[in-house]
């Protein structure tokens, strides 16, 4: 079996590469002891040749967690071959990465990606003297348009086995006199990967050192040719080595790169515009109340109003009961059947076409190169407010989903702004809480097109005033971590790419649905229509649902959430049957709200719910089950990322007591235009004050923490 590690910077078109080499014959597991993603797959050419997509890296140095991912697999595992991809629209930039993976020692092929967007901005690269220069083989190639992705297997299958390359130093006399004299101490390596070693030795590389074993004598000898060298050079070893990459880099792209096109391409001109410092946030809103309004209130909801009035009501319930009644099924199987699963789970699907709808524009706008710059655009703005941009990559990710928007977080190399992103990335609205959204719009406020973009607004808002507040204490105090991002050029969307990315998105919401929704409404249905009577439990009618398992569970918590302004059992049940899974709002309601006296008198199951609720109490209900904790499986995720008990049950803490006092204010404010002020109104003032006050609280001095922390040492 051979081994070919896919290796590039993030956004230079790698995982395209991987998935059309590839195809189907792919699956996605956890690096061993983390839980990041690792995408291995076979060859379609040949079974024995495996691929390895690498997480997307700017270098080898260990600054983050995929950066040490991709160096301890190249270094210590079997690597065969290495097809480094390489952006050919910002080749200067990708070729930092290309000089460190030539020095492991492992054969190079480089594929030069979006050699089309090079083409069509009237730019050529000298490919044969630049394969010349890299002393290894140079494909272009186009992974979006399937160009040249043949030549490059055969390339690689050619140099899979030739193999240690001829070696070359991109290092000047001067340097290589010290990285040879260091290389002489270098007797646990072999010979192809010595400079790689010498030049981590001299760097006194953390990361490296931890895993050679080298005598006290040896490490004094190194340790004092480090000494010298940042004598002769007057700087320190990172930057000699850094600095000497660049000159050489530089050169290269002189001799290989002739630009012919003058002034802005269109990506810069468009990036003037939507990138500007005061029209950058209006139009981003803009863009994002287009796409929650299209896809919720007109063409979403349009094709949800079919589906929930139509074929979840007048196809679908009818046919089953049927055939139900065809097969003699027992009263209490068919209520399980048409009140529980398809009430339920009904409820449910209803708002799949809507979430369909804001996946293809999401996908859209990822596609285009525009997401890209979302993040940009926000970091300017959590940068003002002591956060990273890098935070907002999970929050864009988590907008699919919790967990790997969670996952994301491990890109973040300051622990305290990975821990706090941890605790605020769920605030953002995922897939799960789209029902949600859908079904107070559409229920309580007439499918008013602000409900929706409010949703995702709340959100962003909630992640920068928890930054802001939590940046001000101990445990998170500090300088946010930098942010560095390429900003791909624009292209036109490729069809194929948006609908993959709509259907994978979809299609696992729908699985959710078929297994975690499917056993939680069986549960919900039994604990709704059975109770106890004379001691023993019996099958309770329509009219006694007040009576049920579940009604004295709600009824024991509802008070709880009186003060948010729904304090029926229903709504608490929803609430806490939320935190299995989101989706189980919606298909509570849909069950306890799907039958009875209610709905026998004609009104719409939906309109039956509303009768339980005021503008101001839906409201508040939508904005504390946007906020509150994550499902089961986002608190899981939350734990493994954290790695600790305490701060686990410290964000899940957190994020539900943000919720709650966020909509017992919202709640209370509205109820004083109505009561006037009333000792929680007063109380709702109280928490809106200390808000502010901890929103705009001047921070300890760093002088004063230190003290104090010495104080205690």
């Amino acid at each position: 079996m051979k081994t070919i590690a896919l290796a590039g910077n993030p956004n230079c078109g790698k995982t395209t590469i991987f998935n059309a080499m590839t195809g189907s014959s792919q699956y996605i597991g956890n690096w061993p002891g983390v839980t990041v993603e690792k995408k291995e797959g076979r060859w379609k050419g040949d079974s024995d040749i495996k691929l390895i997509d690498l997480p997307g890296i700017y270098s080898l140095s260990p600054y983050s967690l995929d950066e040490v991912i991709a160096r301890n697999f190249l270094l210590n595992e079997n690597v065969d071959l290495i097809v480094n991809v390489v952006d050919a629209t910002n080749l200067e930039r990708n070729l930092y990465l290309t000089t460190q993976l030539l020095e492991t020692g492992i054969p190079v092929v480089v594929a030069l990606n979006m050699m089309d967007l090079v083409k069509n901005h009237g730019d050529r690269i000298h490919i044969e003297e630049l394969a010349v220069q890299l002393h290894c083989p140079v494909i272009p190639v186009s992974g979006l348009k399937n160009e040249g992705l043949d030549t490059l297997a055969d390339t690689f299958v050619k140099d899979i086995g030739r193999g240690d390359r001829l070696h070359f130093s991109i290092y000047s006399e001067n340097i290589q006199k010290y990285l040879r004299r260091v290389e002489g101490v270098c007797s646990f390596c072999d010979a192809a990967k010595k400079e790689w070693y010498a030049i981590k030795l001299l760097e006194k590389d953390e990361k490296t050192m931890e895993h050679i074993a080298m005598i006290n004598a040896d490490m004094q000898q190194i340790d004092s040719m480090r000494e010298e060298m940042k004598a002769e050079f007057d700087d320190d070893i990172q930057s000699i080595i850094a600095d000497a990459r660049y000159v050489y880099i530089s050169d290269l792209v002189a001799k290989t790169y002739t630009k012919t096109r003058n002034g802005m391409c269109l990506s810069d001109r468009i990036d003037s515009i939507v990138t500007n410092r005061v029209l950058a946030l209006p139009i981003f809103a803009a863009v994002m109340y287009i796409v929650y309004y299209v896809s919720v209130t007109t063409i979403g909801g349009f094709v949800t109003d079919w589906t929930n009035d139509v074929l979840f009501t007048e196809i679908i319930p009818p046919f089953v009961e049927e055939f139900l009644i065809s097969l003699d099924c027992a009263a209490w199987l068919s209520s399980l059947i048409l009140d529980g699963i398809i009430a339920g789970i009904g409820a449910v699907l209803g708002f799949v076409p809507q979430m369909f709808v804001l996946f293809f524009f999401l996908a859209l706008l990822e596609d285009c190169g525009y997401m890209a710059r979302i993040a940009f655009i926000m970091d300017r703005i959590f940068r003002k407010f002591g956060l990273s941009g890098k935070s907002f990559i999970p929050m864009l990710i988590g907008t699919g989903c919790g967990v790997p928007g969670i996952m994301a977080s491990r890109t973040i190399e300051n622990e305290k702004d990975r821990r706090m992103t941890i605790m605020t990335t769920t605030f953002i609205p995922c897939s799960a809480k789209l029902p949600i959204i859908a079904l107070i719009a559409g229920a309580l406020f007439d499918g008013a097109s602000w409900v929706a973009p409010s949703a995702y607004f709340i959100g962003i808002a909630a992640i920068v005033c928890s930054g802001i507040i939590l940046k001000k204490t101990r445990l998170f105090a500090g300088d946010p971590s930098p942010f560095i991002m390429e900003l791909p050029a624009y292209h036109m969307p490729q069809l194929k790419n948006v609908l993959l990315s709509m259907w994978e998105r979809g299609s696992s919401f729908i699985k959710k649905a078929g297994t975690i929704i499917l056993l939680s409404t069986i549960v919900i249905w039994f604990a709704s229509r059975f109770g106890i009577d004379d001691g023993a439990i019996v099958m309770l009618e329509e009219e006694e649902l007040s009576k049920s398992f579940l009604a004295v569970l709600g009824s024991g918590m509802a008070p709880l959430f009186a003060p948010l302004g729904w304090g029926n059992w229903q709504a608490a049940v929803a609430a806490i049957t939320g935190l299995v899974a989101k989706e189980n709002v919606v298909a509570t309601f849909g069950i306890l709200f799907g039958f009875g006296e209610v709905a026998e008198d004609g009104v719409e199951i939906w309109n039956a719910m509303a009768l339980s609720f005021t503008a101001a109490s839906a409201f508040s209900f939508l904005v504390f089950n946007l906020l509150c904790a994550p499902c089961f499986a986002a608190m899981g995720a939350i734990r493994r990322e954290m790695n600790h008990t305490k701060w686990t049950v410290f964000a899940i803490g957190y994020q539900c007591l943000f919720a709650y006092l966020a909509s017992f204010v919202i709640y209370q404010f509205a109820m004083i235009s109505v009561y006037g002020f009333t000792m929680m109104s007063a109380l709702a003032v109280a928490v809106f004050v200390l808000f502010v006050y901890l929103l705009f609280r001047k921070p300890k001095s760093k002088e004063k923490q230190q003290q104090k922390e010495y104080a205690k040492a």
